[in-house]
């Protein structure tokens, strides 16, 4: 802390007019008190903020993945229920279709029928119209007493007849009178007359019967061929009613996949900011205690240092040692720190083990070994460990994700080039459709903008933690030296007064005269040499723990742009997705094959995706197999150099 630097930076240059540095020490405990407690409170306000966007954020994602659950049900009601349309509408087509076959097969069996009949009437018709004039002729003939035998008139006649008449004229010509019975013809004219009569009533009946039949012919055709219009009728309708609804399911099911991927991403960024707010508020009681703990320590030193008697005892005597704090300051200076054994050991066979696997871990580890602090240096192996070993844990998880995603991007291509080989029926009501893609459009631009005011609102708060964060550790390196400096004055002035004199290390119990010569108050400046040491642990484990925090805060901010970023691209490119399905969509009014220009965009896109895939879960360059066993390697180095340090067998 910058009180703590200024209190010591000139202790070597103090005269004897000027405060001791018991009093600069109270100074510094002081000010490291009030600053303190100034920025617990700061960083109380900094994380209430922080909170009230975890929280306002966290609400806002449950609502959207709620509304889009909500929207998938309604889809896949919508999908059922076209789907469930359109198979009613195959079936009653199916049975238009067979009655239509049935009509068209009954009109066939009655023209054969039909024809059947005409020419059974035009032939019988034609015996009535010859036999009836070969009647008129004979009684014309018969009429007209002609010469010659009338037997052999009615012979003649007898041939244009049919068989039943040419009976009854055989039987009139086998009488013996016959041909001498020309005197009687006149009863010959007229059974001939009514034989006439006789079959001109047949040929009409005949006749009759032939207009009925026709009739009824025609009017059976008529109804028939109405029935097939009307059947024909209702297989146009239906097969348009069926596409239209075919074309709503794979509508539907379009923005169900889009709502699907959209309520996953949200998901996913929720879960991310969850796992990141709740690290924060761990950290951030840490923090709290951590300073809670340091006020209360700075408390207490400054009540031990501003006792009477060390304050007075200071004022009296610590002047005159100054000039030996000097010397002090500059044999300390001069001084070189020597690595431990075990960890000279241990840097060596990290810088072998990282030549050998040529890994980057280890030759950073290795680089950072030779200047941390031993314990330092084995924690920071232990957090290396942990890491690679959740680097190992993410990697599988991220080959099982790979997996999962190739496998679902071919049943999706599969799928996506079957629907491009199928689909030709029109869309249909492409008003609603426009204006659902237009909404759609809406809700992803305005969680695109919730995105930036996100991002932004996370990018002010790590700069501020950052910010604060370098101070901290500006503050406590700075703590740390000058409370050393401290520690190192009343070390050296005791270490000199002691082979000075003997000092008397009990208090009597009503003491009137010193028994030596007075050297100063040992004891009680121990207890503040002892609680000066602890402040200078109190301040490395601050600056460490600070570090650690802010690098781990680092990770977590980068992981949460990283995931914001990917978030806002995948929305942006739904947006340019949706835009151009838009367009599309109002292209297809005048164009009736729109549907099959977008399963090809989107057999375009999963391709694409596939392409995406490859780099990260094809393409890697290395196999996961090496390396998984690269980074095992790496650990069991690790590992060796741990138990190295630890002083156990190799």
């Amino acid at each position: 802390m910058k009180v703590a630097a200024l209190a010591f930076a000139g202790v070597t240059a103090v005269s004897a007019s000027e405060v001791t540095p018991i009093q600069k020490v109270i100074q510094l405990l002081q000010g490291m008190s009030a600053k303190g407690k100034e920025e617990k409170h700061a960083e109380q306000v900094q994380f209430a903020a922080y909170k009230q966007f975890c929280e306002d954020t966290s609400t806002d994602k449950a609502r959207a993945i709620q509304e889009a659950a909500d929207r998938i049900a309604k889809l896949t009601a919508d999908i059922n229920k076209a789907e469930a349309d359109a198979k009613r509408l195959a079936r009653e087509i199916a049975s238009h279709e067979a009655d239509i076959a049935t009509f068209q097969g009954d009109k066939k069996a009655a023209t054969s029928v039909r024809d059947l009949e005409r020419g059974d009437f035009e032939k019988t018709n034609v015996d009535y119209s010859e036999s009836i004039d070969a009647l008129e002729r004979a009684i014309a003939t018969l009429k007209g007493k002609h010469d010659g035998n009338i037997a052999q008139s009615l012979l003649q006649v007898s041939s244009l007849l049919n068989t039943k008449d040419q009976a009854k004229l055989n039987a009139f010509l086998q009488q013996p009178e016959a041909n001498a019975w020309e005197g009687k013809s006149g009863g010959v004219i007229n059974m001939l007359e009514k034989l006439e009569d006789k079959f001109n009533d047949e040929r009409t009946a005949l006749r009759k019967a032939e207009a009925n039949s026709k009739h009824a012919y025609q009017m059976l055709v008529q109804d028939l061929d109405a029935q097939v219009a009307n059947n024909q009728k209702s297989v146009e309708d239906k097969s348009a009613t069926k596409g239209s609804r075919l074309q709503a399911a794979a509508d539907a099911k379009g923005n169900k996949a889009d709502t699907e991927q959209t309520k996953a991403e949200d998901e996913k960024y929720k879960q991310d900011l969850d796992a990141t707010c709740s690290q924060k508020a761990s950290d951030f009681e840490s923090r709290q205690q951590l300073r809670a703990d340091e006020i209360v320590a700075i408390e207490k030193a400054v009540e031990i240092l501003s006792s009477g008697a060390v304050a007075g005892s200071g004022e009296k005597h610590l002047p005159q040692l100054i000039q030996k704090a000097s010397f002090i300051q500059m044999s300390a200076k001069t001084g070189s720190l020597r690595l431990h054994d075990n960890q000279l050991k241990a840097l060596n066979f990290l810088k072998s083990q990282a030549e050998s696997l040529n890994s980057r871990v280890l030759m950073q580890i290795a680089s950072t070994a030779g200047s941390d602090p031993f314990k330092k240096v084995k924690k920071l192996i232990q957090d290396l460990i942990i890491r690679l070993n959740e680097e190992a844990n993410e990697e599988a998880e991220h080959k099982g994700w790979c997996d999962t995603e190739l496998a679902t991007n071919e049943a999706t291509r599969k799928e996506k080039t079957n629907k491009v080989e199928e689909l030709h029926a029109t869309k249909d009501k492409l008003g609603s459709q426009i204006a659902k893609l237009g909404e759609d459009i809406t809700d992803l631009s305005n969680a695109v903008a919730a995105l930036d005011k996100a991002m932004a609102e996370a990018t002010t708060l790590r700069n501020d933690e950052k910010a604060e964060n370098t101070q901290t550790i500006k503050d406590g390196e700075a703590g740390q030296a000058a409370t050393e400096q401290a520690v190192q004055v009343l070390k050296e002035f005791y270490a000199k007064a002691g082979e000075a004199t003997a000092l008397i290390q009990q208090q009597p119990e009503s003491p009137e005269i010193f028994d030596s010569e007075y050297k100063g108050m040992q004891a009680e400046n121990g207890g503040v040499v002892g609680m000066l040491e602890v402040i200078v642990s109190d301040f490395a484990r601050l600056v460490t723990d600070t570090k650690a925090a802010e690098e781990s805060a680092t990770r977590e901010y980068d992981t949460f742009m990283g995931d914001s970023t990917q978030d806002k691209a995948v929305k942006n490119t739904s947006i340019e997705h949706k835009t151009a399905s838009k367009q599309d969509k109002t292209q297809e009014l005048t164009e009736t094959e729109g549907d099959l220009e977008g399963n090809q965009k989107e057999l375009d896109a999963a391709l694409a995706y596939f392409d995406k895939l490859k780099p990260s879960c094809i393409d890697t360059g290395v196999s996961h197999e090496d390396r998984v066993a690269r980074r095992q390697e790496e650990i069991e180095s690790l590992q060796e150099a741990l138990k190295i340090l630890n002083g156990e067998d190799a």
